[in-house]
């Protein structure tokens, strides 16, 4: 019969040690040191399980694409560090990318799937147009700072996601050609909201735009458009940057 134990001799005493305590005796000890793409992998669980989940998003695609797209590449290299943190995060050009709560819940709000044709307002570092383009959704981001719509079209481009465009133009005027859209996203402050925006949400659709001035705590607007009338709700305060025009 085999046994279990084997027999050391310690200081003319004998003793029985189990064989896998043996091998922690004697085993060397090993650090595990993560890649940083896995450390990353980490950091973007854990936000998705302590931001995301845990405040009630429940929308299995847009917690699939919260845990796809990995978020520290939208933004600057000296904001990696911070990227699934709580918060938002400073882009240039007086510009951020939204805290990823937010993002979440407006991504949940619009229901994206790969039926619908989602038109985005402010595309900055184009993190909300990947989270969208990752449910399967057709994506049209529009962007007025030329430097941002540049470097959002390159990132996504490298990133692998094909069923996205970006315009460089003021996103007040939405984008006509591809009207009408199953859902809007604005992601900037707009005193109001703009018409065209409201001409080009396809009947059924919905809209989410902050609404308020830039100087204080605006309100989280879901315009939802039956036949030709358009009911509104107030969802949440927030704070974003304003809605920037052309100059």
């Amino acid at each position: 019969m085999t046994s279990n134990f084997v027999v050391l001799a310690m200081r003319k005493h004998w003793c029985c040690v189990p064989l896998f305590a043996l091998s922690l005796i004697i085993s060397p000890v090993y650090h595990v040191v993560l890649s940083q793409d896995d450390q990353r992998t980490i950091e973007r669980r854990a936000m998705v399980d302590e931001q995301i989940i845990a405040r009630g998003i429940k929308d299995k695609a847009t917690i699939k694409a919260l845990l796809a797209v990995p978020r520290h590449q939208f933004v600057p290299s000296n904001q990696i560090a911070y990227a699934y943190n709580d918060r938002p995060l400073p882009i240039g050009f007086g510009q951020t990318i939204s805290q990823p709560y937010i993002v979440a819940y407006m991504t949940e709000l619009v229901a994206p799937n790969p039926r619908k044709k989602i038109l985005e307002v402010g595309t900055g570092s184009g993190y909300q147009a990947a989270v969208l383009a990752a449910t399967g959704a057709q994506v049209f981001s529009v962007e007025v700072i030329p430097e941002l719509a540049s470097s959002a079209r390159q990132r996504l481009i490298q990133l692998g996601y094909k069923n996205l465009k970006i315009l460089n133009a003021d996103g007040y005027f939405g984008w006509p050609e591809f009207a009408p859209f199953d859902a809007i996203i604005v992601t900037a402050a707009a005193a109001s909201i703009p018409p065209p925006l409201l001409e080009q949400l396809a009947d059924g659709g919905k809209m989410v735009i902050p609404v308020g001035s830039p100087f204080f705590v605006q309100t989280l607007m879901q315009i939802d458009k039956k036949g030709d009338q358009f009911e509104s709700k107030n969802l949440m305060p927030v704070r974003f940057v304003p809605f920037r025009r052309s100059e």
